[in-house]
């Protein structure tokens, strides 16, 4: 007796293929370009098929970026933020690895796309802050608070602002290719947070 088809895997092949469609389109022609059409032409599927999980482009490569996001994490072989003691060799491990992330064509055309479409759209701003920045940040502010209890940075230092402090000058370098990104510029960023908040800095 041959089995009936399993909808439910079906339906996860065929969102894994939107997603991944999602973001060889957005490296390949850019987000202007970047259609409904062309993604399920990509993916094999009708593109009524996309519209009852999204309601948008942006969308699809907002739950395309996070799904990604997810896999670079379990990549580095983190299970989460890396505690081995030295807080700011784990801060310089953490950034180098985002410098690398940056540099990856698969992260930075959606990264770039979404930040670009979320100048103009507050709800799609909104999510990116809730399902994927902020989460990120989080996990800054929690070693930031174990180096606090280690006494690597200052008892009375606000967590949020040393990490926005860390984060902001390498995504505005980022974005605005102001200068290159290296492993030396994120390891002297850290070492100057670090320094002047009261926290011990060093070679990693």
């Amino acid at each position: 007796m041959s089995k009936s088809p399993d909808s439910s895997r079906r339906s996860e092949r065929s969102r894994r293929a939107i997603l991944d469609s999602a973001l060889a389109l957005v490296g390949e022609i850019g987000y202007n370009k970047l259609t409904i059409e062309a993604i399920a032409a990509r993916a094999g599927v009708g593109k009524q098929t996309i519209y009852r999980w999204w309601p948008s482009k942006a969308a699809v490569l907002l739950d395309a970026s996070l799904a990604l996001a997810g896999g670079a994490w379990t990549d580095t072989g983190w299970s989460g933020f890396p505690d081995t003691g030295d807080l700011a060799a784990d801060l310089k491990s953490v950034l180098r690895a985002t410098v690398d992330q940056f540099a990856d064509p698969r992260y930075e055309a959606p990264t770039r796309a979404l930040t670009a479409a979320g100048a103009t759209d507050p709800d799609l701003a909104a999510r990116f802050n809730e399902q994927l920045l902020e989460p990120q940040l989080a996990l800054y502010e929690a070693r930031l608070r174990a180096g606090q209890e280690a006494g690597q940075l200052a008892a009375d230092a606000d967590v949020r602002l040393v990490t926005e402090m860390l984060v902001g000058p390498l995504t505005h370098r980022w974005l605005l290719r102001t200068a290159p990104l290296s492993h030396a510029f994120t390891d002297a960023l850290v070492d100057s947070v670090l320094g002047g908040v009261g926290g011990a800095g060093g070679v990693a």
